[in-house]
């Protein structure tokens, strides 16, 4: 992740060098050499897509791009945070570390499972995690776009759930290869201790709104940031509203910045008419100059 941006351009690499200062150890060589099975554990996994994502970030705001509005994808949030000014680099990277270690050991390896289900509407995944309720924790996690819905809970509760969906005619199912169950009530105990460390950061409001992940609600001020990032951790992503909430604010062109463009994607699904971009690496920076700037 973020090779082309590492190797060509010095300011971004001592983002990843003051990253290194906050994190303990280094992400660089993390996110260009691994060990996979290491960059795979959500503790080293977190913080180095967010590091990658900020260092598309700083690309970007070296020129004459300015948001109208932000939003992020679960952890995609504190990079809009970033954006947005709400708060700093270095306060992102350790608040986003503690966030991946209060996950990892908020449930015992194994016991969880995440599952995308394709092909039902929203409500008809809640009333199959409703079903499957029986058998331990399962929610909705992620409401990613029409007929795509991504489930978390405990393991059995997440395969009872897989079967009912498919019985009531779910297109596809399919277990995936992510153990923690973010977004869903097993979350609350590392919530809560995220807290603790979001309370102890100094947050500026914002200077252009955060659409939330929680609410789908354009939010500007710290104190409303503060409360909705501890409730995003056991709450949906309610991604699909979001767009449609940016799509109502006027909002036509949509950029997604970090690696991979699974987000352009899901905007597209979510409004086709939406123009979408995305920006990894210096030549998809300049492809968007060219159209966008």
């Amino acid at each position: 992740m973020g090779k082309n941006l590492y190797e060509t351009n010095p300011q971004i690499r001592e983002l990843y060098q003051d990253a290194e200062k906050v994190l303990g150890y280094d992400v660089g060589a993390l996110c260009l050499e691994g060990p996979e099975d290491q960059l795979n554990q959500t503790e080293y996994t977190q913080p180095a897509l967010l590091v990658t994502s900020l260092a598309a970030l700083r690309l970007v705001q070296q020129g004459p791009l300015i948001p109208t509005a932000v939003a992020g994808h679960s952890l995609g949030e504190y990079t809009a945070l970033v954006a947005a000014g709400a708060i700093g680099f270095s306060e992102a990277v350790g608040l986003v570390k503690k966030r991946g270690q209060y996950m990892a050991e908020a449930v015992s390896p194994g016991s969880g499972l995440v599952a995308a289900i394709l092909g039902l509407s929203e409500s008809e995944v809640f009333d199959v995690c409703k079903e499957a309720e029986a058998l331990g924790i399962v929610a909705p996690a992620n409401l990613n776009s029409p007929g795509q819905t991504v489930i978390a809970g405990e393991k059995l509760a997440v395969e009872r759930a897989l079967e009912v969906a498919k019985a009531r005619g779910a297109k596809r199912v399919k277990a995936l290869p992510v153990s923690v169950p973010v977004h869903t009530p097993l979350m609350q105990i590392a919530a809560d201790r995220l807290k603790k460390d979001i309370d102890s950061l100094q947050w500026s409001d914002l200077k252009v709104p955060l659409i939330n992940n929680v609410e789908a609600k354009a939010l500007q001020s710290a104190d409303e940031v503060r409360v909705s990032l501890v409730k995003q951790l056991p709450s949906s992503v309610r991604w699909q509203d979001t767009i449609h909430t940016m799509w109502t604010m006027g909002i036509t062109d949509f950029i997604e910045i970090g690696p991979g463009k699974v987000l352009t994607g899901l905007v597209k699904r979510i409004v086709p008419e939406a123009k979408t971009w995305n920006v990894s690496d210096k030549e998809s920076y300049e492809h968007v100059l060219a159209h966008v700037a």
